[in-house]
């Protein structure tokens, strides 16, 4: 491994690649730490600490597929999530809206159309989402903005408003200027590599923190977040969850094909056999992450209602601490979530039209209806497997802090969306890395 590692930068192009990645990546965490010029850092930083609640769930929860910590008040506080969203919106319109739908088969002019919209919308989602974010930060927060930017209330004037929404979406828009150089100029999905980052980037504090909780208590035979029997079997879990992460993401069931032969002049084309892919795990890591913000809604809806005599069943039921009510919703949203993405981003009926254009037929099904019927009945079977694997990797991180008594920080790395997206971005880059290697008669970091 270490050799393959050495002739990759032994290739001038893909060390220049994978260098420029790189150095766009350290300016993405610089202005990562760069606070708004309105904002006391100081006060933030101290009362984001001691703040609990349904919003500050919401806001670490979101933080973790928008490559930003949304407690904190920064240049890119925002992160690339505007872009996210709009990205779903348009990507869900492409399915059911005509317009779209006809512009997105118009081939490669038609999805840098789609990408222009996209753009659009992102600046537009940018000043709503940074305008609410300013005030419920100023109502989670109190006193932190500098005086000398304030009204007598304490209340940030209109103009320094104005600045800080423009600042945060400007921020946003760099981001997504720097994604897209990635995927001109570096190596990998720019987007992906962003998100990827901020995930690695929240890794080592609370790994800093248990061994210096070790430290502190010394080292025990049992019992207790630090003894070396939970250490141990922390370390084989996570172990276990990698490696069952790894298997689904990469797990296909390939169904036999054949090509029709073509006659052309004294040669014979086609007449092979292949496999056709259907990745288990159509859906990706967008179930989990539409299944755990709805869950928060209600859950910051109802967050008045905690202690109260009647209706505190309400804020309860939506809990985290609701082990049994709030993991049997989210298991069943992902379920949902599951198929409805595979329906929106899977059609049969497309992919045997193009297996009936290009003469490949599935052997034992008649191409056109009884083919598409096939491959559907074939995707819901798959996707049942992937949505309980999805399950299983989401409530993960609950049950470890919950039974194994571990910081949530350090639990989230145990299974839920930041463990699918680092593993997802991880293959890809690494694939791509293989695709330069193989054009030049190399052996790919993936190959034994």
């Amino acid at each position: 491994m270490l050799e393959k590692i050495r002739v990759i930068f032994t290739i001038p192009e893909l060390r220049r690649k994978i260098f420029l990645t790189l150095v766009l990546l350290a300016i993405f965490r610089i202005g990562y730490h760069i606070d708004l010029p309105v904002v006391d850092s100081s006060q933030l930083d101290t009362q984001s600490q001691q703040s609990q609640g349904a919003l500050d769930s919401l806001l670490n929860q979101a933080a973790i597929f928008s490559a930003s910590d949304l407690r904190q008040m920064t240049i890119f506080g925002l992160g690339i999530m505007p872009y996210i969203s709009a990205s779903i919106i348009f990507q869900l319109l492409a399915s059911c809206w005509a317009p779209l739908e006809k512009l997105q088969k118009e081939g490669e002019s038609g999805r840098k159309k789609i990408n222009e919209y996209t753009r659009y919308a992102t600046i537009a989602l940018c000043v709503f989402q940074s305008w609410f974010y300013l005030i419920a930060m100023s109502k989670m927060h109190q006193g932190f903005f500098l005086p000398q930017f304030c009204n007598e209330a304490g209340q940030l004037t209109l103009f320094w408003q104005f600045t800080a929404v423009f600042t945060m979406t400007c921020g946003t828009a760099f981001l997504m200027w720097l994604g897209e150089q990635i995927d001109a100029y570096g190596i990998g999905n720019g987007i992906s590599l962003l998100i990827m980052a901020g995930i690695l980037a929240r890794m080592p504090h609370p790994i800093i923190e248990l061994a210096a909780k070790f430290q502190k208590e010394g080292i025990q035979v049992s019992g207790g977040e630090t003894s070396v029997a939970s250490l141990v079997v922390l370390v084989a879990l996570f172990v276990g969850v990698i490696t069952g992460v790894v298997f689904i993401t990469l797990g296909q069931r390939r169904i036999p094909s054949q090509s029709a032969k073509h006659v052309r002049g004294k040669r014979v084309y086609g007449g092979m056999r292949h496999y056709l892919p259907m990745k288990v795990n159509q859906a990706g890591v967008m179930p989990i992450i539409f299944a755990s913000s709805l869950l928060m809604i209600p859950a910051y809806l109802f967050h008045g209602f905690q202690g109260h005599q009647y209706l505190g069943w309400l804020y309860d039921m939506f809990s985290h601490d609701a082990l049994f009510s709030y993991n049997a919703m989210y298991i069943a949203l992902i379920f949902f979530f599951c198929y409805f993405w595979t329906a929106v981003t899977f059609n049969p009926k497309d992919m045997a039209d193009n297996l009936k254009s290009n003469g490949t037929i599935i052997r034992g099904h008649r191409p056109g209806k009884q083919t598409a019927d096939y491959l559907e009945k074939v995707m819901i079977h798959i996707t049942y497997v992937g949505a309980g694997f999805l399950a299983v990797v989401a409530i993960m991180p609950t049950l470890v802090a919950n039974y194994m008594h571990v910081n949530q920080d350090l639990a989230s790395f145990y299974g839920g969306t930041s463990l699918l997206i680092a593993v997802s971005v991880a293959f890809d880059l690494v694939q791509k890395i293989d695709s330069h290697l193989l054009m030049r008669n190399m052996k790919g970091l993936l190959e034994k």
